[in-house]
């Protein structure tokens, strides 16, 4: 018999969920304890879950959570390597959080069906959003929303990707700011100065960090 959800997502996990759409086929990458597909599949937001990670421990805490709350009839425990041993028809929008944001460009890369369309892509990097948002400009990848949120007294940002096929060059500054309203925004600002911030501490060793931290703060600058 399944059990009542005793758990809440946190901010991060529950910007992710949000994004998701209604009815979606879901894949969790690094799922750890299966805390988003457990809860996507248990509101009844998915009908079915792949929940994969490249570990077996985690994988392992994941398990138990789907079996805590009853859920093994629709969601799948998986070892893969990122989208690697999950295949096209079982995801409609795949989750990928928690990680690096050049590690989330690769596994995408690696993913054989990524290019379709019809998927989307909800993708919260940890570290270097900027990095992977300009490898998706780079590789033909549309931003279709961004969000911000703020867990454990830091900010993250969350993005909703598909591909378009469309390869777009853009400014710099455009990397860290990608569809965020940083003026009228709290959390959005809130992201956006601790990018400035980071990029300050880069600029005592390259000049070039100093001229693109002062173009973002142009950005969050009230009028």
């Amino acid at each position: 018999m399944s059990q009542a959800i005793n758990f809440a997502l946190d901010s991060r996990l529950a910007l992710c969920a949000d994004f998701v759409r209604d009815g979606a086929k879901v894949a969790d990458i690094g799922t750890d304890h299966a805390y988003l597909p457990v809860w996507l599949c248990r509101i009844g937001k998915c009908p079915s879950a792949v929940a994969a990670d490249i570990n077996p421990d985690p994988l392992q805490r994941g398990i138990e959570t789907i079996e805590h709350y009853g859920m093994g009839n629709k969601i799948t425990a998986r070892l893969s390597n990122g989208l690697q041993n999950i295949s096209s028809d079982e995801a409609d929008d795949i989750v990928i959080a928690g990680m690096g944001g050049e590690l989330i460009a690769s596994i995408i890369q690696d993913c054989n069906f990524a290019k379709d369309s019809t998927k989307h892509f909800i993708l919260q990097p940890m570290t270097r959003s900027e990095m992977l948002i300009k490898w998706l400009c780079e590789n033909g990848y549309e931003i279709l929303k961004r969000d911000c949120c703020v867990a454990a007294k830091k900010c993250y940002t969350v993005l909703l990707v598909k591909y378009s096929g469309e390869i777009i060059t853009r400014d710099e500054s455009y990397y860290y700011l990608a569809k965020l309203n940083p003026k009228t925004n709290k959390t959005h600002h809130l992201f956006v100065k601790s990018q400035i911030n980071r990029l300050l501490k880069q600029a005592k060793g390259d000049v070039r960090f100093d001229v693109l931290a002062k173009q973002l703060e142009e950005s969050i600058n009230y009028d």
